[in-house]
């Protein structure tokens, strides 16, 4: 049986605006065959939108193209909404834009199918329910016999959460937890005290262990009541702004780019442990009545990392599995595991043992052939030895960037699009942020280890084997915190990734290689990408990512690639072709009689995308010249800028919108 799943908004990514509102956002597809995942990518990583927001039809693509098939060859194709809610979405859509057609949700869907791929979809079309789709999507792939299944997030359907007792043979929900109880949307109501706002929840996290939880903690525990049975209660949203504001705290919000005060650090400590406090309170109430040793984690919430380490440690389950991809890219693959066992079929154990999903960075020989477009900025070399050459740079003091194989499913990094680096002189977490990440200093890095090696090295409890997906905290061993310096948080803990040979062989090589050179088998890992923009996905945006920023050396397959320049010059800038990405438009305004003023707008929400950059009068014509495969240089002289002076101030205006990822920069044809 051939199911594709998918998640995501009603509107095309390039032909329409999606600039107001962020819902549907985490845009993702996966198909399943018989079970067992064939394909799985968010759409963010091929539409270079962050939290897209738009309909996936990259990511469908990408799946379909994977499988080898075609939209006719499939057998469903489902969502996670129910049906009498994307029925209101789809005439909520036709309420704001008039062009829109006044339709069902499910003509509405099988419309956006035909738009995009010419094909009538509309008996294959299923709906599953938000909660379910997070359910199942954390319960089988799990591998567990039996298990309580918690799903908190912020809304989806009118309900923020359910519970469910799982075994093979049934599933059932004990409790749905109404939106008035979103713990999702109180941790984001209350950061907005620190200057966050959603999607910027993990940051708040990162900085709670800096702070004083006591501090706060009566204004917190009079935001929420525990009630028997595990029932909780949390106060409306006036009422919160009340409290903040008889305690002083609205008129000390933090604003963005201010610096963070004690006070900040003390807010964060205490909103981190009332989610915790609350948490405790509603899976201990189903732990002790059902009995269960093993407990399975999705929806947002459940990518709070600090939260789920808590639980590992405290909460009395013998094993905890936390679904990856918790948010709502992950209810792509859970509404089509659903849809898969609503039709009789049975879900292998196995259904989703890596995250090694996405897409392929390709033969060793077409790595060559195009890095070979970049040059003169870069030098491409293969090397035998890819894992032992970047080890070998690491322990040298380098960062690098490392990309193999299939992309991740989901938002964290495992190896395949990686930053590295040694994780032992504490330098390297501010190095890193300079060079690369330009994000708080008090966010820390995460550690991948080799997983026969883990214990040396972190507290597993008794029963955890692994963690190979870098969603739980673990303590660091007190005698590895100081040897572990950039990878070690301030409160003695890490967000741990576990490498077996299995699962990823190229990268367990690479960190048993740093391991005989260094004698410490773990490197620090983020994400490939800079602030602007989600993880690379393709060679172009690697090489794009490793030019605009201080990363040392990059290796993509058996390729080594160094820069010609440690910054690219203006001359060699352009000649690259320059272009607006899918998702940008250039705006001229005239803000009075006789003056202009001249833009890169975002058509995705500011939620999702930096939404105006300003430029030059020159560079907004340079752009609306769409003369593709044309090169900036060549716009130029199209456009009589021959002025030396004024062609360099150009260039690096090139560069710095290029680095904001408001413009493309590609090597011509």
């Amino acid at each position: 049986m051939l199911v594709l799943g998918w998640h995501g908004g009603l509107n095309f990514a390039g032909q329409e605006d999606s600039s107001s509102g962020f819902a549907q956002h985490d845009g993702a597809a996966v198909i399943l065959r018989d079970g067992k995942v064939v394909a799985a990518i968010e759409e963010e990583r091929l539409n270079r939108v962050k939290h897209s927001n738009f309909f996936p039809v990259q990511a469908i693509r990408f799946c379909l193209a994977e499988a080898c098939v075609g939209l006719s060859d499939l057998d469903a194709i489902v969502t996670d909404v129910a049906e009498h809610l994307f029925n209101g979405t789809a005439v909520l859509a036709a309420l704001n834009n008039p062009a829109l057609p006044m339709v069902p949700g499910r003509e509405k869907m099988a419309g956006l199918f035909e738009r995009a791929f010419g094909v009538d979809v509309t008996s294959k079309i299923h709906f599953c329910k938000h909660h379910i789709a997070h359910l199942y999507g954390c319960w089988y792939p799990s591998g567990f016999a039996d298990a309580l299944a918690v799903c908190l997030d912020g809304e989806g359907d009118g309900f923020s959460g359910l519970i469910a007792n799982c075994n093979t043979n049934r599933i059932e929900v004990l409790r749905q937890l109404a939106e008035a109880q979103s713990l999702g949307n109180f941790y984001t109501k209350m950061i907005g005290q620190l200057g966050y706002r959603r999607f910027d929840e993990y940051k708040a996290m990162g900085l709670a262990p800096y702070g004083d939880p006591a501090t706060y903690d009566a204004v917190f525990r009079s935001m929420y009541r525990l009630l028997p049975d595990g029932q909780f209660t949390v106060v409306p949203d006036e009422a919160k702004w009340g409290l903040l504001m008889e305690a002083g705290l609205l008129t000390q919000a933090r604003r963005k780019h201010q610096p963070f005060t004690k006070q900040h650090m003390d807010f964060a400590a205490a909103l981190q442990v009332t989610l915790e406090r609350i948490v405790d309170h509603l899976i201990g109430h189903f732990r002790r009545a059902t009995g269960a040793r093993r407990l399975c984690l999705s929806g947002g919430v459940a990518h709070n990392c600090s939260m789920n380490g808590h639980l590992l440690r405290s909460a009395g389950f013998e094993q905890i599995y936390v679904q990856p991809t918790a948010h709502d890219a992950g209810n792509a693959l859970g509404a089509a595991l659903w849809l898969t066992r609503e039709s009789g079929q049975s879900i292998p154990r196995d259904t989703m043992p890596t995250l090694y999903w996405g897409s392929d960075i390709g033969s060793v020989d077409d790595i060559g052939e195009r890095l070979a477009a970049w040059e003169p900025l870069i030098m491409a070399t293969r090397v035998p030895d890819v894992p032992k050459v970047a080890a070998e740079a690491m322990a040298g003091g380098a960062v690098i960037g490392w990309v193999q194989g299939r992309s991740e499913f989901g938002p964290r990094a495992l190896g395949n699009r990686s930053i590295l680096a040694d994780p032992r002189p504490a330098a390297n977490k501010d190095r890193i942020n300079a060079m690369v990440k330009k994000r708080e200093s008090f966010r820390p890095f995460a550690p991948s280890v080799l997983e026969e090696r883990a214990r040396d090295f972190f507290e597993l409890p008794d029963g955890t084997a692994s963690v190979p997906f870098m969603v739980i905290t673990l303590r660091v061993r007190p005698e590895a915190r100081a040897l572990l310096g950039a990878v070690t948080h301030v409160d003695g803990s890490a967000r741990v990734q576990s490498v077996s040979r299995t699962d990823n062989p190229r990268y367990h090589a690479l960190i048993e290689a740093f391991g005989r050179l260094t004698g410490i088998p773990v490197v620090l890992n983020t994400s490939f990408n800079n602030d602007a923009e989600p993880i690379v996905d393709s060679i172009d945006e690697a090489v794009a990512c490793f030019l605009t920023t201080g990363i040392d050396a990059l290796f993509i397959g058996d390729w080594q690639v160094t820069k010609v320049a440690r910054v690219p010059d203006n001359a060699a800038l352009l000649d690259l072709v320059p272009r607006l990405p899918q998702t940008r438009k250039l705006v001229q305004r005239a803000p009075k009689p006789g003056t202009a003023s001249f833009f890169i707008e975002s058509t995705a929400s500011s939620y999702f995308s930096e939404s105006m950059l300003p430029v030059s009068p020159n560079l907004f014509n340079l752009l609306i010249e769409d003369a593709d495969g044309v090169s900036a240089r060549h716009r130029c002289q199209r456009l009589g800028l021959g002025d030396p002076a004024g062609l360099s101030r150009l260039g690096t205006e090139l560069f710095e919108a290029w680095q904001r990822r408001s413009i493309q920069m590609m090597p011509a044809a």
